[in-house]
């Protein structure tokens, strides 16, 4: 159905490989930089979903692209001791897709 559409209209479809600008990286590195700094793009580290009960829904969303950055279902929070045993440093313990 798709591949039809595509021909009849002849619609170009065109992919790159990211090491082929390898070279650039260190320029593109320090631009991208600037348009965050500027506002100009945002990007988010984690997408955090709530509940083991949204723990399918979730994995079906980052098999289709649907997760921003990485994809996190915390079940709960777990307090812990640190490793010396110092109770008064918790830690938040969460599952990552």
């Amino acid at each position: 159905e798709f591949w039809p559409a595509m021909i009849s209209l002849r619609a170009k479809i065109q992919g790159f490989i990211v090491l082929d600008y390898i070279k650039q990286w260190g320029r593109a590195k320090q631009q991208l930089a600037q348009w965050i700094v500027e506002g100009k793009i945002q990007y988010q580290k984690e997408d955090i979903r709530e509940g083991l009960e949204n723990a399918p829904a979730a994995l079906l969303d980052l098999f289709n692209g649907e997760n921003k950055g990485k994809l996190i279902v915390k079940i709960g929070d777990r307090i812990t001791t640190s490793e010396d045993g110092n109770q008064n440093e918790p830690r938040i313990i969460a599952s990552r897709l």
